[in-house]
């Protein structure tokens, strides 16, 4: 039983180092790329063009009718069999990316339609153009609409990060399994990797409190 509380103790911060240099940066280059994917197919789906609304709509709908591990082995594994190859942790980052930006493309654009349609025309009548209105009117209101859901998208997306392991990327659910393979003690490693998973994300749900109240504090009530 000694045994067993030493090698957790021994295992505890490497594997919280794998996180922060692993999982954490994997998850913020992915959710940061995911945001800008799925603001342009949020914007195309609001489009007036019915090829291009179309295009948005086939994409969500691919994203989000597939399983994250199969759309994360399609382009780490599937892509070298038509000659483009990708190292593990960049594979990473565009199958998370491409991922957030299937979901987080409906809550963007929920978002938008949330702001009140006389914020357009009230914009256009001070002489706003409509790129204008959208990015100084619209956007910063459905940004503070929008921080909820894509703040519980994130930290899913943290925890979906150990996926990576599966494609060798160096990240705390692989130091885990290395920690396993080695002791054979796999129900304790796995659980304390559980343990690191679950404090990244109550200190992810803490900040998102934070970040919640600040943008609070600019509604008028």
């Amino acid at each position: 039983m000694n045994d067993i509380w030493t090698l957790l103790l021994d295992s505890f911060w490497p594997m919280v180092l794998a996180g922060l240099r692993g999982t954490i940066p994997l998850s913020l280059a992915s959710f940061a790329i995911g945001l800008v994917v799925a603001l342009g197919m949020a914007l195309l789906r609001l489009s007036r063009n019915v090829v291009l609304r179309g295009f948005a709509r086939f994409y969500i709908s691919v994203i989000r009718g597939t399983p994250l591990l199969v759309q994360l082995f399609v382009i780490f594994y599937g892509l070298p069999a038509i000659g483009v190859v990708i190292d593990p942790f960049p594979a990473a980052v565009i199958a998370f990316s491409l991922n957030v930006g299937g979901y987080a493309a409906e809550v963007i654009r929920a978002a938008i339609l949330s702001v009140p349609r006389g914020q357009w025309e009230a914009a256009h009548m001070v002489g706003l153009s409509p790129r204008k209105t959208l990015t100084r009117i619209i956007l910063p209101q459905a940004a503070r609409v929008s921080v909820p859901p894509l703040s519980n998208t994130f930290i899913s997306l943290v925890k979906d990060s150990s996926l990576a392991s599966l494609i060798l990327v160096s990240e705390l659910f692989r130091q885990a399994q290395n920690i396993a393979a080695f002791s054979y003690e796999f129900m304790a490693i796995y659980l304390e990797a559980a343990l690191i998973y679950w404090l990244f994300c109550l200190v992810l749900s803490a900040g998102q409190g934070v970040l919640e109240r600040r943008l609070d504090r600019h509604v008028a009530r």
